[in-house]
């Protein structure tokens, strides 16, 4: 066992240049040689980005893909899944393919890259004999399973697979295992003659040495490579992306000579071949998806520890939201054609429900690994696990708002036989090392995310970490609403609500008119209606299409406020504008810090409103406005997220002069929030003209509280004549329904949804 630290830090110094920059340029030198890559599963794609992926492979769609004149294009076998006759037989006919096509486009030459797994496992040499028996004897085979995302290093000819900071020999890992691909050696030239069956002997193999690769460079390794014989294989050292780059360089040097390589490498020589860099991780925001209406979908078909150790941890951090279903092995691989297709539809029906319902939901294959006497029964029992997995996905008809497949095999099955991709692109990774796909529209789910999750990629939380990144938010917060608000240059109508009624009545107007929207509940509605007015407000919230959050309005009770920290609000309202300044500044400090700690937005008010509302009054003789320089001071010492201001706004109704509002002040109070990053909040808009409201929301205001306007309609709608209690509750939702609806126009949120 040695130190990964240590080890890495023994080396020489890496090569002093880049080549990646001029790797490209090198590479086009003749602008018609592409490096076509052979993946025996999805996984090969982790280091790559705007890169597209066959699943089919007849001649007119080689021909097609040649005259795009790509730099690289990907095609993928799945070979991994089959035996090796198969294996062989479908390398031989995508070679026959390749070349066939290459007839057709003048001027086209192709570098072979078999893609395979950089802990060793895959059909070698088989793949390897298939592919130059059609395309003739190369000057070289290069083995090249180096893959730094993954912790894979192949040091003095030994490699290596990092735990930590531990490095272990590849053949003492569980890798080396594997039921039907498992090897002995870690030193490559001595696996080499292994998997050869001795047809090569370790003597035979030629190295590529970490010293080459750092003190000489990319012209050494270009001699290196031209002075082999005929049919040689060449094992490459690696333990940085620079190495392979140098690496890279040399080798399209001696292409560029007229050598001809065939190479079976993990995914750091592709990316490091086309001369790509690394960029980051991809979120939801970067493919402009919107709200999510549906959970993800999570299928976990992978065995090897790592993954199982993955899977604990995402449930582990995830409890109660994650829907998880288990896919019995024993039945789908063992039992009867009818026990089997009755696990299949439980589990379908599980997971149809879970994702209509917006929950993340995981599928996974029980842990209990199950193999067969000989290679060949283990690899039909993971056909027939595999094809199960298929065939639930297959039947899934809910749309998720993404997918995630674990798992070499799964991933490839699940893409091309349950999502029926002929072609993908790979936009990036979701996680170094992690693939993310958009498949092509004749896709049964085109546009959702594909996450291609390698089996024995990551630590621990890595899967964790990528279900959190994309899994959509149970609800939307205020600051994300009113930030968007900022930024689209309109206000959001916050509406204090009573009852279910209320509650539907505003979630039906702002889904009808694709529009935010925030619940308020006043300290009074909440002595009322309790923990269950709050819990009904979180539930309409998450199930709504379009972003509500939840607000605690006029917490003028420090001890109401902290039960509000604790019942689920996305915000609060902390009103110390009955206090003095400096007490005003404390009381909200105070409860700025805790609620921040939640991660709640915090609104407070400054100035002072008249007028009456839920049992609270303020005499007008009691009003004062906002004043600017104390506004100032007010925002550096309590950190609040958003100012409440009085610029001669008032709670309940206006007196019959109309209102009178100092829009002088608010200006000067706009610049200030905006310097600050805070936003402007004006309570009272029942009874603003149109005129006044749209002033006010170019002079900044984010958000208006609505309340007497829609509490009337209600009161107005008692006084019909129903007798049927629903039709009472029904009628008392619609004329609140069309006062909201009514305000968010007014308000410009409509359609920003």
């Amino acid at each position: 066992m040695l130190s990964k630290e240590d080890v890495l830090q023994s080396l020489p110094s890496e090569w002093p240049e880049d080549p990646i920059d001029n790797l490209v340029p090198i590479a086009s030198h003749s602008s018609k040689k592409f490096l076509v890559v052979l993946d025996d599963d999805p996984t090969g794609t982790q280091t790559v980005h705007d890169i597209e992926v066959l699943t089919e492979w007849p001649v007119e769609a080689l021909v097609e893909q040649f005259l795009k004149l790509p730099t690289c294009f990907f095609i993928l076998t799945n070979s991994r899944s089959m035996t090796a006759d198969k294996a062989m037989l479908l390398v031989q006919t995508i070679c026959k393919n390749l070349k066939a096509a290459a007839e057709k486009v003048p001027g086209v030459s192709y570098t072979i890259v078999l893609r395979g797994d950089s802990t060793l496992r895959g059909h070698f040499p088989e793949e390897a004999d298939a592919a130059v028996s059609v395309l003739g004897e190369m000057d070289a085979w290069i083995i090249c399973p180096f893959f730094l995302q993954g912790g894979r290093y192949t040091i003095n000819d030994i490699h290596y697979v990092a735990d930590s900071d531990r490095l272990i020999p590849a053949g003492e890992t569980e890798f080396a295992k594997d039921a039907v691909f498992g090897y002995k050696s870690s030193n490559l030239r001595q696996w080499v003659e292994e998997k050869t069956k001795g047809r090569v002997l370790e003597n035979q193999v030629s190295t590529i040495s970490i010293t080459l690769l750092r003190k000489q460079g990319p012209t050494a390794v270009c001699e290196h490579l031209c002075s082999l014989e005929k049919g040689s294989v060449c094992i490459v050292n690696a333990a940085s992306d620079r190495d392979m780059a140098v690496f890279a360089s040399g080798m399209i040097q001696a292409e560029l000579k007229g050598k001809r390589f065939l190479c079976r490498t993990a995914a750091s020589f592709v990316s490091a071949r086309i001369g790509i860099k690394p960029k980051p991780p991809i979120c939801p925001n970067d493919l402009g998806l919107k709200r999510a209406l549906t959970g993800g979908l999570i299928i976990v078909g992978s065995y090897v520890p790592k993954t199982t150790k993955q899977v604990d941890e995402l449930r582990s951090q995830f409890g109660q939201s994650l829907r998880v279903i288990e896919v019995s092995v024993e039945m789908v691989s063992m039992k009867s054609m009818e026990d089997r297709d009755q696990e299949i539809r439980r589990i379908v029906e599980l997971g149809n429900a879970y994702i209509q319902s917006r929950k993340d939901t995981l599928i996974l294959t029980s842990r209990q690994l199950i193999t067969g006497k000989t290679p060949e029964e283990s690899l039909e029992i993971n056909y027939k696990v595999s094809s199960a997995l298929v065939e639930i996905v297959r039947r899934i008809d809910s749309k998720p708002h993404y997918i995630i497949a674990k798992g070499g095999i799964t991933s490839s099955d699940i893409a091309t036989k349950a999502l029926e991709a002929k072609r993908a692109k790979v936009m990036g990774q979701a996680l170094a090392g992690v693939p993310l796909w958009q498949l092509g529209p004749e896709s049964r789910f085109p546009g959702v995310p594909y996450i291609v999750f390698p089996g024995n990629v990551g630590d621990n939380s890595a899967l964790a970490k990528v279900v959190k990144s994309w899994a959509s938010p149970s609800r939307s917060s205020t600051k994300e609403i009113l930030l968007n608000a900022e930024k689209g240059g309109y206000a959001v109508g916050a509406f204090n609500v009573y009852n279910l009624e209320g509650i539907e009545a505003v979630v039906a107007a702002a889904e009808a008119e694709k529009s935010p929207a925030i619940l308020q509940i006043h300290p009074s509605a909440l002595k009322q209606g309790g923990v269950p007015l709050v819990a009904c407000c979180i539930a309409a919230a998450e199930q709504s299409s379009v972003p509500i959050s939840v607000h605690y309005d006029h917490g003028i009770s420090k001890s109401d406020l902290l039960q509000a920290l604790e019942a689920g609000f996305d915000s609060v309202m902390v009103d110390g504008s009955h206090l003095t300044l400096g007490d005003n500044i404390l009381y909200t400090k105070s409860i700025s810090s805790l609620a921040h700690a939640k991660g709640l937005l915090v609104e407070a008010e400054l100035g002072r409103l008249s007028g009456s509302e839920d049992g609270m009054t303020v005499e007008e003789y009691e009003a004062r406005f906002t004043d600017v320089a104390q506004a100032e001071e007010f925002i550096d010492e309590t950190s609040i997220d958003a100012l409440a201001v009085c610029i001669g706004n008032v709670h309940g109704k206006y007196p019959p002069s109309g209102p009178n509002l100092k829009f002088d002040l608010l200006k000067d109070l706009r610049a200030l929030t905006l310097k600050k990053g805070v936003s402007l909040v004006l309570h009272g808009a029942s009874g603003l003209s149109h005129e006044l409201v749209k002033e006010c929301i170019d002079l900044g205001v984010r958000k208006f509280n609505v309340n007497t306007e829609v509490r009337n309609s209600y009161l107005a709608s008692l006084r019909k004549p129903e007798k049927d209690l629903i039709q009472v509750m029904a009628s008392a939702k619609e004329a609140m329904k069309a006062v909201v609806a009514e305000k968010l126009r007014l308000f410009g949120s409509c359609g920003k949804a």
